[in-house]
C-alpha cells in the first residue's frame, strides 16, 4: 500500500501526513511531495516516529518518483482561504495546480485512487475528471472529492448541542463542499430530534464552519488540523476497503443520470476498486428538500467551471 500526499509541506499536508504515518497499516509506504523546500525535512521528521510505515520526501523535480506505484494519491496542494475570501476566490490559482498534478498522476499511476482536497472541491474534482479524460485514463470510481470535513464538523456540532459523545453521532452530509451546497441531513440523525430553529442554526453553522476557522485564525490560514483529520479518516476508510472491508463513507463523486448534479456527495460503498456502489441518501425533510433545490444551480455552475477550465 503506497499513499502519496501532494502538497505535504502545507498545513493540511503535514497534519495529514502525521496521522497517516501513525495509522496506516504496517508495511505501508508514505510518499510526501511538495514544491516547498522543507518537504525532505518533513519526511525526516516523520521518519523518527516509531511505526512500520516508510516515509520518503520528494521535492519539486521528483513528482514522478513520488507517484510511482501509488495506490492512493491525496491532493491538499494549493493556497488557503484568507479572511473575506470565498472558496471560489481560490479558483484561478488552485485550478492550475490541480490540473498539473492530475496530469502527472495520469502519466505515472493512472490506476491510483485520487482524493481531491484542494478547494474549491466542487470545481477541482471536475477539473481532475476532465484532465483524466483528456489523457484517456478516467475511472469515475477512483476519483473522490474529500468532503469528510463537513461530516466530522456536523458530528461535532450536533454532539455539542445535544450533550452526546461525538463518536456515537452519525450525520449524513450530501451535496457539495462550499457554503449552501453543503447539506447536512439532520432529519436522519438517529435518536435525536431538533426544533426548526435548531435545524436552521445548525445547518448555517455547518455550512459556514470554514469561515469560522478563517476568521478565528485572523489571517493566519484556514482549516488545516481538522481537514487533516478528515482526509486521514477518508484515506484510512479507502485503505480498509481496498483490503476487503465493507466500508461506507460520504464523498463527492460522479453520479450518472442524477437529477441533482454530475458530481454530488453521496453515501458510497467503497471496495478494492474504489466506488463499489453509490447508495441513496434517503428521504429529505421539507426544509432539506428546499435547501437542496435552492443550491443545485450553483453547484452545477461550479462543476461547469471546472469542465470549461480544462476544455477551453
Amino acid at each position: 500500500m503506497k499513499v502519496v500526499v501532494l502538497g505535504a509541506a502545507g498545513g493540511i499536508g503535514q497534519a495529514l501526513s502525521l496521522l497517516l504515518k501513525t495509522q496506516l497499516p504496517a508495511g505501508s509506504e508514505l510518499a510526501l511531495y511538495d514544491v516547498a523546500p522543507v518537504v525532505p525535512g518533513v519526511a525526516v521528521d516523520l521518519s523518527h516516529i516509531p511505526t512500520d510505515v516508510k516515509v520518503t520526501g520528494h521535492g519539486k523535480d521528483e513528482l514522478e518518483t513520488a507517484l510511482s506505484g501509488a495506490t492512493i494519491v491525496l491532493i491538499p496542494a494549493g493556497v488557503p482561504r484568507k479572511p473575506g475570501m470565498d472558496r471560489s476566490d481560490l479558483f484561478n490559482i488552485n485550478a492550475g495546480i490541480v490540473r498539473n498534478l492530475v496530469d502527472a498522476i495520469a502519466d505515472t499511476c493512472p490506476s491510483a485512487c485520487i482524493g481531491i482536497i484542494t478547494n474549491p472541491v466542487n470545481t477541482t474534482v471536475a477539473i481532475a475528471a476532465e484532465a483524466l479524460k483528456a489523457k484517456g485514463v478516467y475511472d469515475k470510481n477512483k476519483l473522490f472529492g474529500v468532503t469528510t470535513l463537513d461530516v466530522i464538523r456536523s458530528e461535532t456540532f450536533v454532539a455539542e448541542l445535544k450533550g452526546l459523545n461525538a463518536a456515537n453521532v452519525h450525520v449524513p452530509v450530501i451535496g457539495g463542499h462550499s457554503g449552501t451546497t453543503i447539506l447536512p441531513l439532520l432529519s436522519q440523525v438517529e435518536g435525536v430530534s431538533f426544533s426548526d430553529e435548531e435545524v436552521a442554526s445548525l445547518t448555517h453553522r455547518i455550512q459556514n464552519a470554514g469561515t469560522e476557522v478563517v476568521e478565528a485564525k485572523a489571517g493566519g490560514g484556514s482549516a488545516t488540523l481538522s481537514m487533516g483529520q478528515a482526509a486521514a479518516r477518508f484515506c484510512l476508510s479507502l485503505v480498509a476497503a481496498i483490503k476487503g472491508d465493507n466500508v461506507v463513507e460520504y464523498t463527492y463523486v460522479q453520479v450518472d443520470d442524477s437529477a441533482d448534479a454530475a458530481f454530488f456527495a453521496h453515501p458510497v460503498r467503497l471496495g478494492p476498486n474504489g466506488v463499489e456502489e453509490i447508495l441513496p441518501y434517503g428521504e429529505l425533510s421539507e426544509y432539506e428538500q428546499k435547501a437542496k433545490d435552492d443550491m443545485l444551480d450553483g453547484l452545477r455552475k461550479d462543476i461547469q467551471l471546472g469542465v470549461d477550465f480544462v476544455n477551453a
